[in-house]
């Protein structure tokens, strides 16, 4: 039997390029499914969370984030419909806490949740890369998740200035499949076609695509990880957090700002989740995905300080050891303040004409 939580199945960097050209699956144990049920379920889950979702087709692809009433990131999921079922796909660690949530926001919503812990989840890049008769279909529409990440889904707002942007490639999908198919899997797969976990994180770092696990601590809005692009609807009915959303989007600029770190590998050394980043002396951010690319060599996700400069050399501080770092903008600071707000002149700042005084 496969091991769905292995970081590599021997060769990382051969296993990012077949994942990428769409030649191997990647078992994702660090993924759970949670299934809703029942009339009320779209209505009542566009109602809680950033994302439209009353007009969700059969076998749409879209995602959502629940925002605390600040508009911080609380919880992230993956949205599949198939008539009769909404199944939400998850970070792991984040799956129970969101079950529980969603649980008590039920009230007399006409709506049953519960862990569907009969599927796992399998990754690819590209649909046909996923054996079809893997794929689960209770309600005969195969529950395959197409990432929306990196386009600018309706309702949506894309900050990151790169044309065209890195993750144009991504075309990422994860299967929902019975939990059985990991031996399947295991037992039909030959040599290289499988992928571990550590080859779909670096695809998703040179992807710039933020991750709820990853990206995500006590203090993040969407704005600053580029989120509005594909799991807020800008354009919604009310929800817990939208006024953040709306006041950073029209009228502010995120504090924080999500940045792309091209490291110095002389000393072989990656950094971790929580290292800190600096501008000379001064911290100003912290590294949130570390990896080792096929093509790019080490490379990393960090949230620094807007005010941080875009041409600041910046030093991360990894077990000890100094790592220099250059920078690639994805969301610029100058992110938000998007409305177009008449100035109103200050009262005694336009002078009187002698025609105007009489």
């Amino acid at each position: 039997m496969t091991d769905a939580f292995a970081q590599h199945f021997g060769n990382p960097l051969a296993e990012q390029r077949a994942l990428a050209a769409g030649r191997a699956l990647a078992p994702l144990g660090d993924r759970r499914v949670l299934a809703a049920t029942g009339p009320d379920r779209l209505t009542w889950l566009d109602s809680i969370t950033s994302q439209a979702l009353t007009a969700l087709q059969p076998g749409e692809s879209t995602e959502l984030l629940v925002l605390d009433p600040q508009g911080r990131v609380e919880h992230a999921a993956g949205v599949i419909d198939d008539g009769e079922t909404t199944w939400l796909l998850v970070d792991a660690p984040d799956a129970d806490p969101l079950l529980t949530w969603l649980q008590r926001m039920r009230f007399r919503a006409a709506v049953e949740l519960r862990p569907a812990d009969e599927y796992a989840v399998i990754g690819a890049v590209g649909t046909g890369a996923v054996p079809g008769q893997l794929v689960a279909a209770p309600h005969d529409v195969p529950l395959v998740w197409h990432d929306p990440w990196p386009g600018v889904t309706a309702g949506g707002w894309g900050y990151a200035p790169a044309d065209p942007h890195p993750g144009a490639a991504w075309e990422w999908v994860e299967a929902i499949v019975p939990t059985g198919a990991w031996s399947e899997l295991a037992e039909r797969a030959e040599p290289g076609a499988l992928a571990g976990l550590l080859a779909a994180d670096a695809l998703r770092v040179a992807a710039w695509r933020p991750r709820r696990s990853a990206e995500v601590d006590e203090r993040t809005i969407p704005h600053e990880v580029d989120w509005l692009r594909t799991a807020v609807h800008l354009a919604k009915g009310c929800y817990r957090g939208q006024e953040t959303v709306a006041k950073v989007h029209n009228l502010g600029h995120p504090p924080r700002r999500l940045v792309l770190l091209h490291l110095d590998g002389s000393d072989s050394v990656l950094p971790v989740h929580g290292d800190a980043v600096r501008a000379g002396d001064s911290e100003v951010g912290v590294v949130t995905s570390a990896v080792r690319h096929y093509e790019d060599g080490p490379i990393a996700l960090a949230l620094v300080r807007r005010s941080t400069p875009a041409d600041a050399d910046l030093v991360v501080d990894a077990d000890g050891t100094a790592i220099g770092a250059a920078q690639e903008v994805i969301v610029p600071a100058d992110a938000g303040a998007t409305a177009s707000v008449p100035r109103i002149p200050r009262l005694g700042s336009a002078r009187r004409t002698p025609q105007e005084s009489q």
